[in-house]
């Protein structure tokens, strides 16, 4: 005869900062699970006035009346006391900072995090923008418990998708955001009943990293394949945005690119090379063309290129590098 298994009150506290996070709390305050405290980054100084601009996370757990500590240390004593006087027996964890073991060891039923990645695969701080850029078909989001390491905890679940071979960051950061928050629910379910099988993470020589990404990662580099190219330029779509120096005879101008298309055709140009039409700004590359479709010149807009080129006049000499 199956046993009934044992249903717990869960009392959690949800930490997390971006936009990315709120979607997981929203459906865990929309089940009605009692969220006894929300963990989130201090006010910081945004836009041209430097005015403090709360966090998504922040703003949300306003509205709804949550309790929120914004604390600046996490090992610091009064944060460590006003967490354990929350009493949770449950932390989850979504977009937030690196925790200390004094903060994650704290609840009964254990910290999880959600990665926005199948782990092991593309640990680390960009697992989305990395997917992309090295032209993955497939991904997704896991949760896991948060032992010493990063992202090496044991995996409680996974849900995969696939990744559409014109898609940009900001399109998979939408589809993992929901997919995300969908599986924080389920997870929650799991605990609360008890029923969690969880599963080690294995560890084998291929594992590709999801490392901050930095400016210089930003830099295109054009001798390399067309398809390379167009993947790192999607992947860094449109956050952070990938970037080139355009070289258009006297100026010198970082040219951020957003979105592009590939031509594949055979030429003799030299790579990096920039074939200008009335509409249209095509960049020799290596097996074709990169057609680009969304550009952002210094001090301007993000704009189609058709509209940058009714103000910027290029050289039959003009390339970028």
């Amino acid at each position: 005869m199956k046993q009934n298994k044992e249903t717990r009150d869960l009392r959690i506290v949800f930490m997390g900062t971006p936009d990315f996070a709120v979607a997981g709390l929203d459906q865990l305050v929309d089940a009605g699970y009692n969220i006894v405290g929300v963990i989130t980054a201090p006010d910081r100084p945004a836009g041209r006035g430097r005015k403090l601009k709360a966090s998504a996370v922040k703003e949300y757990a306003v509205a709804k009346g949550l309790p929120i500590l914004q604390p600046t240390n996490l090992k610091a004593a009064s944060f460590l006391d006003d967490l354990k006087a929350l009493n949770a027996n449950l932390q989850i964890v979504v977009a937030f900072r690196m925790l200390p073991k004094a903060v994650w060891q704290m609840p009964e039923y254990g910290t999880f995090n959600l990665h926005a990645s199948l782990l092991p695969q593309y640990r680390g701080a960009a697992p989305i923008n990395w997917a992309i850029i090295n032209g993955e078909t497939e991904t997704g989001v896991t949760t896991f418990f948060i032992d010493e390491k990063i992202d090496t905890g044991e995996i409680i679940l996974q849900e995969r998708t696939a990744i559409n071979n014109t898609a940009t960051a900001g399109d998979l950061h939408d589809t993992l955001m929901n997919l995300g928050a969908t599986l924080i629910l389920k997870t929650v379910e799991k605990i609360k009943v008890n029923d969690s099988e969880l599963k080690k993470q294995s560890e084998f020589e291929d594992l590709k990293p999801a490392h901050k990404i930095h400016r210089d990662t930003c830099k295109i580099d054009w001798s390399k394949p067309i398809i390379e190219i167009f993947n790192h330029i999607r992947g860094l779509s449109p956050y952070p945005t990938a970037w080139t120096t355009l070289y258009n005879d006297e100026d010198e101008l970082q040219l951020k690119i957003y979105q592009t298309e590939i031509e594949s055709e055979k030429h003799n140009h030299t790579l990096g090379k920039i074939i200008p039409t009335k509409k249209t700004i095509k960049i020799a590359a290596k097996d074709g063309y990169l057609n680009l479709l969304e550009i952002q010149l210094p001090g301007k807009r993000r704009m189609k290129t058709q509209e940058v080129l009714n103000g910027l006049q290029l050289s039959k000499n003009a390339y970028v590098r």
